[in-house]
C-alpha cells in the first residue's frame, strides 16, 4: 500500500514539476517579448519624432502641400502611439514577469529535490505530501500576483523546453562547471 501511495504521490509531483518548468520558461520568454517590442516602439517613436520634424522644418522653409499631409498623417501615427505607449509600461510589465520567473524557479527547483528525496527514499510520504501542499499554496500566491502570459510566449517556452533542450545538459556540460573532484567523467 505504502509502495502505490509512494508512487501515485511522485507522479503528481512529476505532473507539477512539468506545469512550473513550462510557466517557468513561458514568464521568462514573455518578459523577453516584451522588452524587445517596448525596444521597437522607442525606435517607431524616435523615427516618427525625426520625420514629423523634419516635415516640419521643410515646411517652414517652403510650402509644399505633399509634406504637410505627409507630416500630419505620421505626426497623428506619433499620437497614436504615444497614446498607447502612456497606458501600457511594457518595461514594467516584462519586469514583473521576470519577477514572476524568479519566484517560480524557486518552486521549480524545489520540486526536484522533492523528487529526489522521494527516489532516495530517506522521507516519509506524509512529510512529502506537507512539503507539496505548502510548494502549491506558494505557487497560487506567484501565479496570483503574476501577469498573464501571452501565446507567444507560450510557443517560444515550448520551443525552447523541447526543441532547444535549454532545461537538460549532458554530463560534459555540467562537468565543465564543477571543480575536477565533482566531475562524472573525469579524463
Amino acid at each position: 500500500m505504502e509502495q502505490n501511495s509512494k508512487q501515485l504521490l511522485e507522479a503528481q509531483i512529476r505532473e507539477c514539476y512539468g506545469r512550473v518548468v513550462y510557466s517557468h520558461k513561458t514568464q521568462e520568454k514573455c518578459a523577453d517579448i516584451l522588452l524587445k517590442r517596448g525596444d521597437l516602439l522607442k525606435w517607431f517613436q524616435i523615427i516618427l519624432s525625426t520625420l514629423t520634424t523634419t516635415g516640419l522644418v521643410v515646411t517652414i522653409f517652403g510650402d509644399v502641400l505633399w509634406v504637410k499631409i505627409v507630416s500630419a498623417i505620421i505626426s497623428a501615427l506619433l499620437l497614436l502611439l504615444n497614446t498607447y505607449l502612456k497606458s501600457r509600461d511594457l518595461g514594467a510589465i516584462a519586469q514583473q514577469h521576470s519577477n514572476a520567473a524568479a519566484d517560480i524557479w524557486n518552486v521549480r527547483e524545489s520540486y526536484l529535490s522533492m523528487l529526489t528525496d522521494l527516489k532516495m527514499g530517506d522521507v516519509s510520504i506524509e512529510n512529502i505530501r506537507n512539503k507539496r501542499d505548502k510548494l502549491q499554496e506558494g505557487l497560487a500566491a506567484i501565479y496570483k500576483g503574476s501577469p498573464r502570459t501571452i501565446s507567444k510566449a507560450y510557443k517560444e517556452a515550448t520551443k525552447a523546453l523541447k526543441l532547444n533542450e535549454e532545461m537538460t545538459f549532458s554530463d560534459d556540460e555540467i562537468d565543465c562547471f564543477l571543480p575536477e573532484e565533482l566531475r562524472k567523467n573525469k579524463d
